[in-house]
């Protein structure tokens, strides 16, 4: 399970789109009148070996906390295919 603290208020901040990246995961936050950016490096995560299986644990949490979620693209490693 995913322990998430420190996330802004669902009420405020009711969509959430998280982009998972090499070293971290961006949740970004987005309300009526603004929006915040969260990183999580993956260092801290359960299993930073299997990014996808932890992004979609992250997602459903997210979900069962009440947020919007939407999952956006992953971004490829730097110095990967096509340099």
């Amino acid at each position: 399970m995913l322990r998430l603290i420190g996330l802004p208020h669902v009420g405020r901040f009711p969509k959430v789109m998280v982009t998972r990246f090499d070293d971290r995961f961006e949740l970004l936050f987005h309300g009526a009148e603004d929006s915040t950016c969260l990183h999580i490096d993956v260092r801290y995560l359960e299993d930073p070996g299997d990014a996808e299986a932890t992004e979609l644990r992250l997602l459903a949490r997210l979900q069962e906390l009440g947020y919007e979620v939407e999952r956006g693209s992953p971004v490829p490693p730097e110095g990967g295919a096509g340099t």
